[in-house]
């Protein structure tokens, strides 16, 4: 069931050009490199992103990512592209992420012909202790010969908690602490979390860590390295 559904961390690296206002780096070649590990913290996965273009309109930027997915023992799992888009004092992120997509993966890559509907997760340039962010969800689907595959996430009750320091292998960094509740189903099987992810001004997503029903540690993320 671990490997049907994943929150994946999908966010950026150190930036000086619009550290103040967004919480994704611009500049292009930028690698951010994330640890996964389970209850027990034990390693499960690497995550690395690049940053391979950014296109600035104004007040508007997209910022694509090159997602490279590798198991315990560094073996590729799956590698996408994923675009951030910025509008005014918005991030829009892609909800397809909170899904692990390795279930739907034809030779290491996403094929084309998923089905993605649902909307974008947003997050205010300049949120503050006590918000309540809107809700979001995915659902993706993909027809393998008579296999009919289906996945899909909720999440719901997105609060800014509160602003505090912490570290991790990466540095240590001031963070938002968001926290959500996220329902999702895969191949029929619904897993119901609580998340709390801890986001640095033009860095990013810092820490992700997933709880069970009942309030338990199952699994976490850190920044391990940036360039």
């Amino acid at each position: 069931m671990k490997k049907l559904v994943l929150f994946v961390v999908i966010m950026a690296a150190l930036s000086t050009l619009v550290a103040q206002e967004t919480f994704f780096p611009t500049r292009e070649g930028t690698v951010l490199v994330y640890k996964t590990f389970d209850k027990k913290a034990k390693e499960t996965g690497t995550l690395r992103y690049t940053i391979k273009d950014v296109n600035i309109d104004g007040d508007n930027m997209d910022i694509t990512y090159l997602c490279e997915s590798m198991d315990q023992k560094s073996n590729p799992v799956y590698n996408e592209e994923i675009t951030i888009h910025k509008k005014g004092n918005v991030l829009y992120l892609d909800m397809s992420n909170l899904i692990n997509k390795a279930a739907f993966q034809q030779e290491g890559e996403i094929p084309a012909e998923i089905k993605i509907t649902g909307n974008k997760m947003e997050i205010p340039s300049n949120p503050q202790p006590g918000d309540i962010l809107p809700d979001a969800s995915v659902e993706m689907a993909l027809k393998l010969g008579i296999v009919n595959m289906r996945m899909a996430a909720e999440v719901t009750n997105r609060k800014v908690e509160a602003i505090e320091d912490i570290s991790v292998p990466a540095g240590s960094f001031n963070c938002y602490r968001f926290s959500s509740d996220i329902n999702s189903i895969a191949l029929g099987i619904k897993v119901n979390t609580k998340s709390k992810e801890w986001y640095a001004k033009g860095i990013g997503t810092v820490k992700s860590e997933s709880y069970d029903k009942k309030g338990k540690l199952q699994s976490y993320t850190i920044l391990t390295e940036m360039n």
